[in-house]
């Protein structure tokens, strides 16, 4: 229901801001609340690993499996699911996604080895790529355009909710309860998510298509060859044909993605998505965020239990400085990002996260205080909020609405990787530089990890000075009408 124009002298009634505000809130917990479940597992676990590895007797390259296990299969189904949303109806396979994602974290809480555990992630990482890229595009369609940045920049700030939980529900219920515990929570949330889903979200389609069923075996076994040699390189030597052979053979099978996509009538990534500027920079800035935060994230959680001695529920809530600083930024962000653009606050959010890197890596191994990480934990915190939403949006901006699935799940896709990879790599540079599990020599790996981490990102803050001034191509207008909408509302509900 439209909002009565200001020159309406009998003004609307009590009732309309409710109805016209009502369901767009709805709809963006509909589509956040699975959302917030699939990013809550990127790291729910970090504070559990140090437990993980004396119960279950876990090697840190088992360790890094539980991680890498749910986010390449997260990263290498997410187009195929947002294809398969398109072919059969998206509210359809999100729902399948989330049903999927409940069953998987039932057989991971009830995991009794590492290797159950790291295989009953990889299903779960199947039911989050549904969830993920499908949970912005039932949104982007469920809004009316003039609120559209304002449920992204929420959206994206859920996103950094479940950022921000990940450590400490993780160090809570490892403390509190038991690690199985991780996993069980998540299936209430899916129950109550599934109805409220099926009642807020109307189904939708899009371009249907074969699946492009070589694409994705091409880009899946590339990926994980990468992977694995960089997890192997300390281990087994970085010029061991066991990790040359699989590094070289997943390039190859990477660029053959790229030719085979070139070609194909269907590919399983239209190439043509690249041609807007904006879609491209942030694809690129945004596998640099994720392979420099989630890597130091990785090893930074674990620090302050090795090193500085704080127990799992201790740890994750000294992360909140970082962690938490995303839920109260981004939607603010997405709210300034149709008025001011995508890149100022995109470059600032990147340059914030590469100078918080800097200062913790080199206040970490320097101190045993934690009083000392504050500044830069606060400083990348900042930063990513900034990073969430103008990013979403600048994904979607110049695209046809029924590419949005997609370009989501494209981006989503390289966004995982890059979590992956951030991973595989910053643990490559810890192990090479003499740290291990242990209060003495943590510290020893962590500097130069956390600056590789640090450089990457930085290099995404330089890649952000070529996203357009403004994008979409409706940019001016839809700021323009959001700031109209806003004054109406405000003079409405004063």
């Amino acid at each position: 229901m439209a909002i009565a124009p200001r020159s309406d002298t009998s003004g609307p009634s009590p009732a309309a801001p409710a109805r016209r505000v009502a369901p767009v809130a709805l709809a963006v917990v509909a589509a956040s609340v699975p959302m917030f479940l699939a990013t809550l597992d990127n790291l729910v676990m970090t504070t559990a690993l140090p437990v993980l590895q004396d119960e279950l007797d876990a090697s840190i390259e088992q360790l890094q499996w539980m991680v890498n296990a749910y986010t390449l299969t997260f990263a290498t189904l997410m187009v195929t699911a947002a294809m398969l949303g398109d072919r059969w109806g998206r509210r359809r396979v999100f729902l399948a996604g989330i049903a999927l994602f409940a069953v998987a974290s039932i057989a991971s809480a009830l995991a009794s080895t590492a290797e159950a555990l790291i295989a009953a992630r990889a299903v779960q990482g199947v039911g989050a790529a549904a969830i993920m890229p499908l949970s912005l595009t039932l949104l982007a369609g469920a809004v009316p355009a003039a609120r559209r940045a304002m449920a992204i920049g929420i959206w994206g700030g859920v996103a950094g909710l479940g950022v921000a939980l990940g450590p400490v529900i993780g160090g809570a219920v490892v403390e509190g309860i038991s690690w199985h515990a991780i996993f069980w929570i998540n299936v209430p949330v899916a129950v109550i998510a599934i109805p409220l889903v099926l009642r807020t979200l109307p189904e939708s389609r899009g371009r249907r298509q074969p699946l492009d069923l070589a694409g994705l075996a091409l880009l899946a076994v590339g990926v994980l060859a990468i992977v694995w040699a960089v997890v192997r390189g300390n281990d087994d030597g970085w010029t061991s044909p066991r990790v040359i052979l699989p590094l070289a053979g997943g390039a190859l099978l990477i660029g053959a993605f790229v030719r085979h996509a070139q070609r194909a009538p269907h590919p399983l990534v239209p190439l043509r998505l690249f041609r807007a500027r904006s879609f491209t920079i942030a694809n690129i800035t945004g596998f640099a965020f994720s392979l420099g935060i989630f890597g130091s994230v990785f090893l930074l959680a674990q620090y302050l239990q090795v090193a500085l001695g704080y127990s799992p529920l201790e740890a994750g809530l000294r992360t909140l400085p970082w962690t938490a600083a995303p839920m109260l930024v981004a939607p603010v962000a997405g709210l300034l990002a149709p008025r001011v653009g995508v890149r100022p606050l995109l470059t600032a959010g990147l340059t914030l996260q590469t100078a918080g890197l800097v200062m913790l890596a080199v206040a970490a191994p320097s101190t045993t205080s934690y009083s000392a990480l504050v500044p830069g934990l606060v400083l990348a915190g900042v930063g990513m909020g900034l990073t969430f939403a103008p990013s979403a949006t600048a994904v979607l901006a110049d695209l046809d609405q029924d590419d949005h699935g997609i370009a989501s799940s494209t981006n989503s896709t390289l966004r995982e990787i890059g979590v992956a990879l951030g991973v595989a790599v910053l643990v490559a540079v810890f192990e090479g530089q003499g740290g291990q599990l242990t209060p003495d020599d943590f510290a020893t790996g962590l500097r130069p990890a956390v600056l590789t981490g640090a450089a990457v990102v930085g290099l995404g803050a330089a890649a952000s000075l070529l996203m357009p001034g403004r994008t979409g191509r409706h940019a001016t207008a839809t700021a323009t009408e959001d700031v109209s909408d806003a004054r109406r509302l405000s003079r409405t509900t004063a």
